[in-house]
């Protein structure tokens, strides 16, 4: 054995000064696995609360909140599924949004470490009202100045506009539509509340799980819609036909 190990120690000094890199590449784990404990519904719902205080205001981060434990009273494994999908549906990326991401202090301090010297920042955007569409109907992306970052500041601010008749943005379809995504989900959960089952469970999580499938910004996020729509429909009907 003390032969064989002696050999084998040779062997690794031998490949150590010939190529150093190569030993520590072979000694160096590929992957390391880390293993976290679930995250509880109440810290779920806290930290997605915060999210929406920022996002919007107090009001509307509490609304969320009343709505999960609305359905958190009848089940708690659909109020895990809920207090996920309602958040992805009421944080959808508007211009206020990707405005409030962008000026963010912190964001613009992680991109300033990554670079040295001066950094500028430009910017590709395809604003919904002005931007011009291709043969496909979908918004070409035109490249912006950092002038726009001073645009995103201002415009961070006036997230209170948000929705209302005063919102430049909310007539347009896309605005309209995720409004609506949010009212649609909170009826179709409440209908799901007033006659679940054991029988009944599974489905009902199939339908609180739906906006998953809604991915993406623009044209990609309306194609994913149109899909998730289809099978949304699919999914009631059959609900409304159980006993």
């Amino acid at each position: 054995m003390a032969v064989a190990q002696n050999k084998a120690a040779f062997e690794w000094g031998r490949q150590a000064a010939h190529d150093w890199a190569r030993v520590q590449a072979l000694l160096t784990p590929l992957q390391t696995i880390s293993f976290r404990p679930r995250e509880q519904l109440e810290d779920l719902v806290a930290r997605r609360a915060d999210y929406l205080r920022a996002y919007q205001n107090q009001a509307y981060a509490q609304d969320y909140r009343d709505f999960v434990a609305q359905v958190q009273a009848v089940d708690h494994s659909l109020a895990e599924a809920v207090a996920r999908n309602l958040f992805k549906l009421m944080a959808y990326k508007d211009e206020y949004e990707v405005a409030r991401l962008h000026s963010d202090p912190a964001f613009l301090a992680r991109i300033r470490d990554m670079f040295e010297g001066d950094v500028r920042l430009n910017y590709h955007l395809a604003p919904p009202l002005w931007s011009k569409k291709n043969e496909k109907g979908e918004l070409i992306k035109s490249k912006y100045g950092p002038w726009v970052g001073q645009a995103f500041r201002l415009l961070a601010r006036l997230r209170f506009l948000r929705g209302t008749v005063l919102d430049p943005f909310a007539r347009t379809e896309e605005r309209r539509e995720e409004r609506a995504l949010v009212g649609e989900y909170r009826s179709a959960i409440e209908e799901l509340l007033q006659n679940l089952s054991a029988e009944k469970h599974a489905l009902a999580l199939e339908i609180a799980r739906l906006p998953e499938q809604i991915k993406g910004f623009g044209h990609v996020k309306a194609r994913h819609l149109k899909a998730t729509r289809a099978r949304w429909h699919d999914l009631i009907a059959r609900w409304r036909a159980l006993p």
